[in-house]
C-alpha cells in the first residue's frame, strides 16, 4: 500500500507520493540557487533532501586559440609528457630500475610519441579544424527542489530570509 500525503493546492487536496519533489524556485544563476540551499543549512534544514537541478542546458564553446603545426606538436608533446611520466612511476614500481631512469625513459618516449600521434591527427584534419577551444554544458536556469515531505518546512524556513 501506498503511503500518500494530501496537500492543499488551489483547487483541492492534491496526492502527494513519497519521493516527488517539490520546487521552492528556479534562478537564473547557480550561486543564487547554492545561497537558497546555504541558506536552508544555516537554519537547520535537512538539506539532504534538496536539489539543484539545471535545465535548459546548451553546449558552449570558447575558442582559445589558432591551431598550427607547432601547437599541434607542443600539445601533443605535453600530453605525451604526462601519460610517459605516469608509465616511468609505473615501471619504477614494478621492476627493478632506478627511479629516475625509469621516469627519464617514460617521460622520453612519452613526449616522442604524443608529438608523432599529434602531428598524425592534425594532418587527418586537412585544415577542417585549425583552432583549438574548451567545451562546456552550460544550464540556462536552476531549479532548487526539496522532497514534497519536507517542502512546507523548507517554505516556512525560507520566507524569513
Amino acid at each position: 500500500m501506498m503511503n500518500t500525503t494530501a496537500v492543499k493546492a488551489g483547487r483541492g487536496p492534491v496526492e502527494r507520493h513519497p519521493g516527488e519533489q517539490v520546487s521552492l524556485g528556479s534562478f537564473p544563476t547557480y550561486d543564487e540557487a547554492q545561497s537558497v540551499v546555504d541558506y536552508l543549512a544555516d537554519h537547520e534544514f535537512e538539506v539532504e533532501t534538496t536539489q539543484i537541478v539545471g535545465s535548459d542546458l546548451r553546449m558552449v564553446e570558447q575558442i582559445t586559440g589558432r591551431l598550427n603545426w607547432g601547437r599541434a606538436l607542443l600539445y601533443g608533446a605535453t600530453s605525451g609528457a604526462w601519460f610517459g611520466v605516469f608509465v616511468g612511476l609505473l615501471l619504477s614500481i614494478l621492476s627493478t630500475t632506478a627511479f629516475w631512469k625509469a621516469m627519464a625513459w617514460g617521460l622520453s618516449w612519452g613526449v616522442l610519441f604524443g608529438g608523432i600521434f599529434a602531428l598524425f591527427q592534425f594532418a587527418m584534419t586537412a585544415g577542417r579544424r585549425d583552432f583549438t577551444s574548451r567545451s562546456a554544458v552550460i544550464p540556462s536556469r536552476y531549479q532548487v527542489l526539496v522532497m514534497a515531505s519536507h517542502g512546507d518546512h523548507a517554505r516556512s524556513v525560507l520566507s524569513t530570509r
